[in-house]
């Protein structure tokens, strides 16, 4: 996960630009809100995933206590 925090820091403007760039030329205009909706929903179900999976650690952990 360093690495890719790493890899987003040392991004400046003109190589946002030109990503945003080859993602229009390469998926269409009409396409990216789609794709935007489908990250978001991945995005979502992971957060999801990863609360309960925590919840479920921290139930465990008040079970021990008792």
């Amino acid at each position: 996960m360093n690495t890719m925090l790493g890899f987003l820091s040392g991004l400046g403007g003109p190589e946002v630009i030109l990503i945003v760039l080859v993602v229009i030329i390469f998926f269409g205009a009409k396409k990216i809100p789609e794709l935007a909706r489908g990250l978001g929903k991945g995005i979502r179900e992971f957060k999801d995933a990863t609360k309960e999976i925590k919840d479920e650690i921290d139930d465990a952990g008040k079970n021990l206590k008792e």
